[in-house]
């Protein structure tokens, strides 16, 4: 039975982590593509540079991931010998250099899975630019698409830790709305275009 709520939690910490990266990589790839759309009209340089953004953000999640769990895992070997050291001693038998990574998570599993929800993220915003021309619409249209995304990415994380969902979606919201305004605010004052 301790092994299933151990399993379940493993399980719904990889869901967390699948939907906070997806919101990083919708919020971080929005909100760049907003800050290009603040001073450049082009469809072309704004969906650019949201697609080397999502490039960009889902190979430093995946680095950042592998260092974290790997670093994780060299610190569960080292007190998983400790431990059996200590047993050895204890029981006055020859230490056992076996450790099992079975149970250990894996660096390049966290990497991809990172990598992967980041995208997940960062596709949204692209497909909503990727097909508009009218440039006051296009922006329109990643803001709304970003929003609904938000909504969902939001509502997925209240159900799977069990907050309240209006909540959640109004944070995650607020939150992703906060990014692409000061993103859009400050590339217009440093940009100088109007609109």
């Amino acid at each position: 039975m301790e092994e299933n709520v151990e399993d379940l939690s493993q399980r719904a910490q990889w869901l967390r982590a699948a939907v906070l990266g997806a919101n990083d990589g919708l919020v971080s790839t929005a909100s760049l593509m907003m800050g290009v759309g603040a001073v450049k009209d082009d469809a072309k340089a704004m969906v650019l540079s949201g697609f080397a953004g999502m490039v960009g953000g889902a190979c430093s999640m995946a680095i950042g991931e592998f260092v974290s769990v790997y670093s994780q895992v060299d610190i569960e070997v080292a007190a998983q010998k400790r431990r059996e050291k200590q047993r050895a001693a204890a029981a006055g038998e020859e230490e056992e250099e076996e450790v099992r990574p079975g149970k250990l998570p894996s660096p390049l599993q966290a990497a991809a899975a990172s990598a992967l929800a980041f995208s997940v993220g960062a596709v949204v915003p692209l497909l909503a630019a990727g097909f508009i021309g009218n440039y006051k619409v296009r922006l329109g249209v990643v803001a709304a698409a970003a929003s609904a995304a938000l909504v969902g990415f939001g509502g997925a994380g209240a159900a799977l830790g069990r907050a309240p969902v209006a909540r959640s979606c109004t944070r995650v919201v607020a939150g992703g709305w906060a990014a692409m305004a000061v993103t859009f605010g400050l590339m217009k004052l440093v940009g100088g275009k109007p609109l």
